[in-house]
């Protein structure tokens, strides 16, 4: 009843969205009405997020705001292409096991101490998370923390007193690390291809110049909230497990480095070497590193897109080992493909839904600028200009931040970053002053279960109550916002 409730609303919001504001003029009230409704499904997922993120299909036509091939191009942007390779690279790491080899190796070095365990599955995951999806990463992690939480040969009480701040801390790390590349997360990814569309005459933000500013962010968030798990809201000092044993024994039985597993790591090294290295950082005029990119002509169009779908293909080119042919093997379940990836196994996990959503977001982004909305939104936030750059930044964080903690953090990002570049426009700042923390605040959402995906998988556990997630989300989003006007405000 409720679920129908909530999809009857989201016209009914757009119709009276377009009656409040049909003195303005036709297109605008009526773009207006449809992010309404847009972001009311979105937010409470009446029906599925893929489906609401192709209504400007049906809906940009029939309301006069663009025809269906302008719309539609929206959806085949360069930067869902990055996202697929990406994604594709990421399960080839999981296809062979390597992803498990990583997070084990990091841990079994922390040491068995309580803090250093929360320490070790923070680090971990996030650093898997900087590279492969989140929820992927997560997923990865979770089994292990779990392991270390049952382990019977440490102390019961021990135990306990790790078990909430150990599983907060997957979620934390999977969250955090995804904002140190602009493949970690989708609103990253949003907002890089919006800086393209809406500013075709400026630098595209590149992978490197990307991860000069997020990777510092969130290695001080994470240190942040690793002290906040186990000093702050949890006392963990003093407690000692024999965990570490216990990793010690499942990364030992995972055995040597298979054929597969130097070859998926070759690719992803290979990739990802490639992605950091292709634009030129300056610093002013001052140029630090010279891109590949730019050291010949015929290279400048080839795009961090391009690289990660020559990833994704050589994992579709290069053999796979007899083991990984194997239809019982739990890696190659899916087909007895005869490479690293099969076409079956990447169709079955590439979050299809997600690059909808995606293009769902910039023919959005479109509309408000088509319509005149994105001029009436500047003229009635003009007031704002006048605010500090710190405050206006954390204000505008805590925005997102609490728009992001009821629904998904990739609709949030498609849904207000349009919305703010006008507004960046209109008080006449650099945009990317305002949109580069607004997009890394939609990844913040740490206070309720429906957040994000890594606070769902974690919750489900049953094992943190509803009380303490809330309790540690606070701090953790306040902190995030306070970091946003530290690290952007001050420049």
């Amino acid at each position: 009843m409720k679920r129908w409730l909530f999809t009857f609303a989201g016209p009914m919001a757009a119709l009276l969205v377009f009656v409040l504001l049909r003195h303005h003029g036709q297109p605008p009230a009526l773009m207006a009405g449809l992010v309404a409704w847009m972001a009311l499904w979105w937010i409470t997922e009446a029906v599925p997020i893929p489906v609401t993120s192709i209504l400007p299909l049906l809906l940009f036509p029939l309301l006069g705001i663009d025809d269906v091939p302008a719309t539609a191009a929206h959806y085949g942007k360069e930067i869902i292409f990055l996202f697929l390779g990406g994604f594709i690279i990421a399960l080839g790491i999981e296809r062979c096991g390597l992803h498990r080899r990583i997070a084990l190796g990091i841990m079994v070095r922390v040491g068995s101490s309580s803090e250093r365990l929360v320490l070790g599955v923070m680090v971990a995951v996030a650093l898997l998370s900087m590279w492969i999806n989140s929820t992927a990463a997560t997923l990865v992690m979770l089994p292990i923390a779990l392991s270390l939480i049952d382990d019977e040969d440490a102390h019961a009480d021990a135990r306990k007193r790790l078990t909430v701040p150990l599983l907060l801390g997957v979620a934390y790390g999977a969250t955090v690390g995804g904002m140190a590349t602009p493949v970690g997360t989708p609103p990253n990814l949003v907002f890089i291809a919006l800086w393209k569309q809406l500013y075709p005459g400026q630098d595209a933000i590149g992978f490197g110049q990307w991860m000069a500013t997020g990777l510092p962010l969130a290695a001080v968030f994470l240190a942040i909230a690793w002290l906040l798990l186990t000093r702050i809201v949890f006392k963990l000092k003093g407690d000692s497990l024999g965990g570490a044993d216990a990793v010690q024994l499942r990364l030992k039985a995972l055995g040597r480095a298979s054929r597969d597993e130097w070859l998926a790591g070759g690719v992803f090294a290979l990739v990802a070497l490639l992605w950091m290295s292709g634009d030129s950082i300056k610093q002013g005029e001052t140029e630090l590193f010279t891109g590949w990119r730019d050291r010949a002509e015929a290279l400048k169009e080839v795009s961090d897109a391009a690289v990660a779908v020559m990833g994704a293909v050589l994992l579709f080119l290069l053999p796979a080992s007899k083991r990984m042919r194997q239809p019982h093997d739990a890696y190659a379940t899916h087909e007895e493909g005869r490479s690293l990836m099969s076409w079956s196994f990447a169709e079955q996990r590439v979050p299809w839904g997600v690059l909808l959503l995606i293009g769902g977001g910039f023919a959005l982004a479109a509309g408000v600028d088509k319509s005149g909305l994105s001029g009436i939104i500047g003229e009635a936030m003009a007031g704002l200009g006048s605010l500090p750059m710190t405050l206006l930044i954390g204000s505008t964080a805590l925005i997102v931040c609490l728009l992001s903690e009821l629904g998904s953090n990739t609709a949030t990002a498609s849904l207000t970053l349009p919305i703010l570049a006008a507004m960046a426009d209109r008080w006449g700042m650099d945009p990317q002053s305002i949109l580069w923390p607004s997009a890394l605040a939609a990844s913040l959402g740490f206070m309720l279960p429906i957040a994000s995906p890594m606070q769902t998988i974690v919750f489900g556990t049953g094992r943190i109550p509803m009380r303490q997630m809330v309790k540690a989300g606070v701090w953790m989003d306040v902190i995030g916002v306070i970091l946003l006007m530290l690290f952007f405000g001050l420049r």
